[in-house]
């Protein structure tokens, strides 16, 4: 069994994942974290460094890695399930959620986070409204072909861990 935890940045996707793995023993892997550990640079500095196409496609061979785990939730990055056949080989691959949150929700969660997040680095905060939902409008349709949606910011943890059917 894979679970693909998948959504817009500052959704919840770390954290609920965490969850879930600690309520059920699976294994909770973090993309964006497995990115860092190999390759030794944060992403916001691959991303400066190396440029998003590049990223991109590293990001790619680490979620296909994925296919050798089982028993695992999977925390995507923001922007994975947007590239490339990502959102196909995750459909394919394993069950998936989409992290849904409302626009002023992550624009508190985001403005919270300390640790700047690559696409943001750019984008003043009069700006950061107009930017979440253009980007949501690009990366919903494939956000929305997730085998399930639930809404934040508070999930349901025991609801999620039922309809998935896993648990002890």
């Amino acid at each position: 069994m894979r679970i693909y935890l998948i959504g817009y940045m500052a959704s919840g996707k770390s954290w609920l994942g965490k969850e879930l793995a600690s309520a059920t023993g699976l294994e909770f892997i973090d993309l964006d974290e497995q990115f860092e550990e190999r390759y030794r640079v944060s992403v916001l500095d691959f991303f400066e460094k190396y440029g998003e196409p590049l990223f991109r496609k590293l990001e790619r061979k680490i979620l296909y890695e994925t296919m050798a785990v089982d028993n695992v939730i999977i925390s995507t990055g923001g922007g994975a399930p947007c590239y490339s056949d990502n959102m196909a080989f995750i459909l394919k691959s394993g069950t998936s959620l989409y992290l849904r949150m409302e626009v002023p929700e992550l624009i508190s969660r985001i403005k919270g986070i300390k640790k700047k997040r690559p696409l943001l680095k750019d984008v003043d905060s009069t700006n950061l409204e107009t930017f979440i939902r253009d980007q949501l409008a690009d990366r919903e349709p494939y956000y929305f072909q997730a085998n399930f949606v639930f809404y934040g910011p508070d999930y349901p943890l025991e609801e999620i861990i039922r309809v998935l059917g896993i648990g002890h």
